[in-house]
């Protein structure tokens, strides 16, 4: 991951400045290599330590939140209280058909509001205090708010999820995904779009990631225009892992 670490002010995670626009990491030509400005960024925003990452359309952050203590805590605590889906929720449509989806799900946030995504229309249940105490850590942090989480528990690593881009209609434009991580530490690929395929467009590299307990990536527009993302399958790995993904969404028209 290290080649795609930049450095960057401060004030551009809040909001105010922007990245210029090479980037690098990114080639349209297979046999030319690209250039890339590599450093580990040591900035510091509330006393974390921030990791910039950076290729063609890609902006995260990426930090380890909570210590290992209070992130245990959190752990248990969702564990004990959020509410996964059943039956026909626990369910997702792929290329027009139905499958059981690989790892537990459920939503929570502000009342009025309803998410579509896979085929399902999912309206969230309130807010519970773990969860609040995340979100609110979150938004101390980045300056960010968000109304919604997604959550997703993998049992284990054989729980998963495919490649795809967090880009629902719903989603408030420009608005950046908080995604936090809890128990064991995954593997997470960033793809961009016309690297997929057998046909693929260009040769861009794929950005590889680990997630740690406790750490908190932030998706910042435009990635989720042009990179999908995936969890896959690691078979060694036998510890469950809780990731929430805050958003911002639109209040449902009436």
């Amino acid at each position: 991951m290290d080649r795609f670490l930049v450095k960057r002010k401060l004030g551009d995670l809040m909001g105010k400045g922007e990245e210029p626009a090479n980037l690098g990491g990114v080639t349209g030509n297979a046999r030319k290599k690209p250039r890339r400005e590599i450093s580990r960024s040591a900035g510091h925003l509330a006393g974390l330590s921030w990791r910039h990452i950076r290729s063609k359309g890609l902006s995260c952050d990426y930090t380890v939140l909570f210590g290992k203590a209070e992130a245990d805590e959190i752990f248990r605590e969702l564990e004990e209280e959020v509410e996964y889906f059943t039956g026909a929720l626990a369910r997702v449509q792929v290329f027009g058909k139905w499958h059981s989806v690989p790892r537990k799900q459920a939503t929570y946030g502000d009342t009025g509001l309803t998410y579509t995504f896979s085929g399902l229309t999912l309206t969230p249940k309130p807010w519970i205090p773990v969860l609040e105490r995340v979100r609110d850590c979150i938004s101390g942090v980045t300056g960010q708010t968000f109304n919604f989480v997604l959550i997703n528990r993998y049992k284990d690593g054989r729980d998963h999820i495919g490649e795809h881009r967090d880009d629902e209609r719903e989603l408030a434009p420009g608005s950046p995904i908080a995604s936090v991580s809890f128990g064991a530490c995954r593997d997470f690929l960033f793809r961009h779009k016309s690297s997929r395929g057998k046909s693929h467009q260009q040769t861009v590299e794929v950005v590889r990631l680990q997630l740690a307990h406790g750490s908190l990536l932030m998706m910042n527009h435009p990635t989720n225009t042009h990179w999908y993302h995936s969890l896959p399958i690691r078979k060694k790995i036998l510890a469950p892992r809780v990731n929430l993904t805050f958003r911002k969404i639109l209040p449902t028209k009436k």
